[in-house]
């Protein structure tokens, strides 16, 4: 790319971060406040509808998906400005479409589909016309953050597979049109292949959405499911990939699905620091401003620590997926560091707004209810260490 073209590029993508930093000012966050965060209570897929209809007309609806789709086409490391100014407002992804699950399976149907699929799935998917699940977790003892141990099965028949299983916390089941669902077509549990992704229309017939689980976090569009398959039947055309590939497939989605949730978090841990430090600009506390306390400093400063280098992974972990490595290592730790630095930055926050931090007064509170459980989703914290751990074992001391 040229010198000029590059400056053409940078002026382009900095002008969707700024429209997309007005489009949630104006149209999401008083949605946002007036439901405390609960998309439920907001309205739940009708809101969906509405937010992504302006979006829509504002230019700025899926800014990761495929240009002939009507998305944006825009690689990791610009969306990363792009998606933290959209999770400003924990319904800021949803109004732009780039929200989880569908955001990640958006990424997966445009790297593996069949040009039948994406006109059948990822075209409405990136259109907004639907939304999606992607069913891999299930009850113990089934696949977890061990996804070896998936339990799902699929068995061949004439024209296609049969899937039984049971699923769990599977985000967006209920309303979903369709699920992306994993399941075992060979082998046992713990075996590390013959895993199968199959895609299934919410409406076919064996397909239950059993009950929301309760969480404590209340922001995603059709929750987090308990979900049954029984003798589900599935054409050979809406196989996703090949056969008894599916944890290869996996890792195309699961890496840049960390980092993506990585952007959305910081944009919301950043409006929760934004919102102490007014705060602490403006109390009065000991005959001054509590932000000229020494405690009080410290703890901006340390938020405004865990911001910088949150993101200055994200950028590490975002350039190596553009340049087409799996990034494992980058996405693991770029996704472990963030979970845990947003939470400080969030409690930091919710600590220097006193009893105002835990109220509904002020949106940090229902920020940390939601970014808590990042710690846990896509992964917990412990099993990534422990993926890095191993991995610089084998790189440094040649050990397995």
């Amino acid at each position: 790319m040229t010198g000029r073209a590059a400056h053409e590029g940078r002026g382009a993508q900095a002008d969707i971060v700024e429209r997309t930093r007005a489009f949630v000012a104006e149209h999401v966050l008083p949605v946002d406040d007036q439901y405390d965060g609960d998309i439920a209570a907001a309205g739940g897929d009708a809101l969906r509808r509405r937010l992504q209809a302006r979006a829509r007309e504002a230019g700025l609806l899926t800014p990761h998906g495929p240009v002939e789709f009507g998305g944006l086409g825009l690689g990791m490391v610009d969306r990363a400005p792009v998606f933290e100014e959209a999770g400003y407002s924990l319904f800021g992804a949803l109004a732009l479409n780039c929200n989880a699950p569908d955001e990640g399976n958006v990424h997966l149907l445009g790297k593996v589909a069949s040009p039948g699929q994406r006109e059948r799935y990822l075209g409405p998917l990136a259109r907004g016309e639907t939304r999606s699940a992607f069913a891999m977790t299930e009850p113990d003892p089934g696949a977890g953050a061990d996804p070896t141990t998936l339990a799902t099965r699929a068995t061949r028949v004439d024209g296609g597979w049969v899937i039984d299983g049971h699923k769990h916390f599977i985000t967006g089941a209920d309303g979903a049109g369709f699920l992306i669902v994993f399941a075992r077509t060979s082998g046992e549990p713990g075996d590390g292949d013959g895993a199968t992704m199959l895609l299934v229309p919410a409406d076919r017939d064996g397909v239950e959405v059993v009950r929301h689980i309760t969480t404590m976090d209340t922001s995603m569009v059709g929750g987090h499911c308990e979900v049954r398959l029984r003798q589900v039947f599935v054409p050979d055309d809406d196989v996703l990939g090949e056969v008894d590939r599916g944890f290869r497939y996996v890792q195309v989605r699961l890496g840049p699905a960390r980092a993506t949730h990585v952007m959305r978090w910081t944009g919301a841990a950043r409006r929760a620091h934004e919102v102490a430090v007014r705060y602490a600009a403006s109390r009065r506390a000991f005959g001054t401003r509590l932000a000229s306390l020494g405690m009080a400093q410290q703890l901006i400063a340390d938020n405004e620590i865990d911001l910088a280098a949150t993101r200055a992974l994200l950028r590490e972990a975002c350039a190596a997926l553009d340049a087409g490595e799996r990034a494992s290592k980058e996405t693991s730790i770029v996704k472990t560091f963030a979970a845990e630095a947003l939470h400080r930055v969030v409690d930091r926050a919710t600590q220097l707004c006193g009893g105002l931090g835990v109220s509904a007064d002020l949106p940090v509170a229902k920020i940390a209810r939601e970014v808590r459980p990042f710690r846990v989703y896509d992964g917990p914290s412990e099993v990534h260490r422990w993926s890095i751990a191993r991995r610089a074992v084998r790189q440094i001391a040649g050990a397995r």
